[in-house]
């Protein structure tokens, strides 16, 4: 329990981590892909509205009429070429003066093949272009965005890098300081099941003493009814004794099971055998579907428990005449046990907090019954060692059907 714990607090730790740092890196690189964009759109845009070409940066007004934050640099640094086609899509002019990493056939191919399928405005590879219409035709202007794209890539992957080992180290961090965080409970979770192992021994003694002593009372005076009260509560002291110090076992890191290889389908048999008579008694009627030679591994004790808790419940809590089905498959790989009875009422939907330790949802009816809300509790403590899977819902509200995989 205390390792399934530390595994819980380092992965919401690092989910966390990981959901922030990716906003924020997401965040940055989207940004400056957009930045990108609009310093592009600003550029094609005063090219488009000089037919091809930047204006002449002569004079202060001339530089004046720059967007505001273009620098009057940018006319000489930045790398574009134009295409005209005509009406026939056929290239009639192009002009590749100022980029020498293109050829002119295949400045015209680009313009040809963009025309041809409609596109006005896009990227097409590292060159990010639109179209405007001209005097005979339709003009494609061509802006070389290659080292902007190539900064934004080196960026974005040295983002993802440092994003990546800081995650490393803050794995490692979290690995190391999970262990302290965690210590105190692991602490106080230890000393809770010594003091219930403890605690279950020292009860056992004074049980013992007692059930003698009324054993000798109903020698000496005859059974009555104080003596029968007496041995009644002792057993059910008793039964809860032992069921608390199973728990306490089973809650161990490294529960010890005896993993064999055993016909379920005989355990089963066998399990709902002996309580065919109690269900009888209680005017209740068992059924059970049982496939011969189902095996498993597993520790064969601790199903047979298992079923035995399983099957108890169901007698104690189903309803006045009420019956039981028991049904065992094997569908693949995994076996399967589902448990249906009827009930008087409970909710309907997902009912997996009856697993829930001391959990009784009915305190009168579980005290008339003897329960202690800890049967289902070390049921599914088997089903977890394990490594099944148990569940409880009810369909309709009358009747409640748990089902375990194996």
């Amino acid at each position: 329990m205390i390792k399934r714990l530390r595994r819980k607090f380092i992965v919401i730790t690092m989910c966390s981590i990981l959901t922030v740092l990716g906003g924020i890196i997401g965040g940055i690189n989207i940004a400056n892909y957009i930045s990108i964009n609009q310093r592009a759109d600003e550029k094609l845009d005063l090219l488009v509205e000089n037919q091809g070409r930047f204006p002449p940066m002569e004079g202060e007004l001339e530089k004046k009429l720059l967007p505001a934050g273009m620098s009057p640099e940018v006319p000489f640094e930045t790398r574009y070429f134009t295409v005209v086609l005509n009406n026939e899509n056929m290239a009639v002019s192009a002009d590749i003066g100022r980029i020498a990493a293109i050829s002119r056939q295949t400045a015209e191919e680009y313009a040809v093949i963009l025309q041809e399928k409609g596109k006005k405005e896009g990227f097409e590879g590292q060159y990010k272009y639109r179209a405007v219409t001209v005097d005979g035709g339709i003009m494609y202007v061509f802006l070389d965005c290659g080292r902007e794209l190539s900064t934004f890539y080196s960026f974005l992957a040295m983002s993802l890098l440092i994003s990546v080992c800081g995650l490393l180290l803050v794995f490692a961090l979290v690995l190391f300081f999970s262990k302290l965080a965690v210590g105190p409970f692991a602490e106080s979770y230890e000393k809770q099941k010594r003091f219930i192992t403890d605690a279950s021994h020292e009860i056992k003694t004074p049980l013992t003493i007692i059930d003698a002593n009324a054993e000798v009372l109903e020698m000496e005076n005859g059974e009555n009814e104080w003596t029968a009260g007496i041995k009644a509560q002792v057993g059910r002291l008793t039964a809860l004794t032992e069921k608390l110090v199973f728990l306490s076992r089973m809650d161990e890191e490294h529960a010890k099971i005896q993993v064999t290889e055993f016909s379920l389908s005989d355990v089963a048999a066998e399990t709902i055998q002996s309580f065919e008579a109690v269900a009888e008694t209680r005017g209740k009627k068992l059924q059970a579907e049982v496939p011969p030679e189902i095996f498993v591994y597993g520790d064969e004790s601790m199903i047979r428990q298992m079923l035995s808790l399983l099957l108890d419940n169901a007698v104690k809590y189903s309803s006045e005449n009420g019956t039981i089905r028991f049904c065992l498959r094997k569908p693949g790989k995994h076996v399967e046990i589902i448990l249906w009875n009827t009930v008087s009422e409970i909710r309907q939907g997902n009912l997996d907090i009856l697993f829930e330790r001391f959990y009784r949802p009915d305190s009168s009816r579980n005290s008339e019954t003897g329960g202690y809300g800890i049967g289902l509790s070390a049921a599914k403590a088997v089903v977890t060692a394990h490594k099944g899977k148990i569940h409880a819902r009810s369909g309709d509200g009358k009747s409640i059907e748990f089902r375990i995989v194996l």
